[in-house]
């Protein structure tokens, strides 16, 4: 055993207590990222639940469900706080595993401002029928940018993990979208782009565009967008060392089976409930594990 592998099996410099603190948050989410993480080393994975920790409780702030009575001045307020972080000052637990992280893996600073910048454009907004510039943004902030601090854990290589991030963001936040249309109506957004819902002519209005007669066709679309995606992120991760890029391919794989049950579904009524084939997740997701 080299003594790099035995230093990962030892796991992140933190106290048990901070690691057991920040793994309770992820699994007190109720998300199956945890057991998705558990194919990593301890100190790879430790680093994991505390990128998915910091996502979470954005989120939350982001999404109102925090009890903070100024969303915005809260996540303002993270921007100084992962200033000190950088400077190696903790508050909390999840600071202490976030610094211990950050020193591991070389993590980048403006990738976390760029996720809280997402959160800010939920809060800030709502975000309602944005353009496709806006929208592209959006996705990079939410979901490409945690890809970008995901793949310096992972070990991807340098020269592939940005553009991996890049389709691989894209593709899981396309996902989101198309699954969530009638839950983000009921907060009041709407995250299809305005030249769709013009073209299809569609209101802008979060709860008129979810029975619009033209919403199937902007929902095709965008899931033609991700399907492509998924392939330039298929395409990238061939030539990456398997080990490097096993969690993205689970996740590409999980995915994936959640747009083919959306397409099935279709979204003439996008609060029907989805149906997906447990069995054919698995296999994917053993596939994607192989990595063939």
């Amino acid at each position: 055993m080299s003594p790099g592998y035995k230093k990962e099996a030892l796991g992140l410099v933190c106290a048990p207590a901070d690691l057991a603190h920040v793994e309770d948050i992820v699994i007190s989410s109720g998300t199956s990222f945890g057991k998705g993480m558990r194919i990593l080393s301890p100190m790879r994975r430790q680093a994991m639940f505390a990128i998915y920790a910091f996502c979470r409780i954005v989120d939350d702030i982001a999404d109102g469900d925090s009890g903070d009575k100024n969303p915005a001045q809260a996540l303002e307020a993270w921007f100084g706080r992962l200033e000190a972080i950088y400077q190696g000052k903790a508050s909390d637990a999840l600071d202490r595993v976030l610094v211990a992280a950050i020193e591991r893996f070389h993590l980048k600073e403006k990738d976390f401002r760029a996720v809280i910048d997402g959160m800010l454009m939920d809060c800030r907004g709502p975000i309602i029928a944005p353009d496709e510039v806006t929208l592209d943004l959006y996705c990079d902030r939410v979901a490409s940018a945690v890809g970008r601090l995901s793949v310096r854990i992972f070990g991807t290589p340098q020269k592939y993990g940005e553009i991996l991030s890049h389709h691989l963001g894209r593709a899981l936040q396309l996902t989101n979208i198309l699954r969530d249309i009638s839950e983000d109506a009921r907060r009041g957004r709407l995250y299809l782009p305005k030249e769709l819902l013009d073209r299809f002519d569609i209101p802008a209005d979060p709860f008129e565009a979810c029975y619009a007669q033209g919403l199937e066709g902007v929902c095709q679309i965008l899931a033609a967008r991700a399907h492509d995606h998924f392939r330039a992120a298929e395409m990238i991760m061939k030539k990456c060392p398997a080990h490097t890029v096993r969690p993205a391919r689970l996740m590409a794989a999980s995915y994936k089976v959640t747009l083919s049950a959306l397409e099935k579904r279709g979204w003439r009524n996008p609060e029907a409930s989805l149906k997906i084939n447990k069995l054919k997740k698995k296999v994917h997701l053993a596939i994607a594990f192989a990595g063939i």
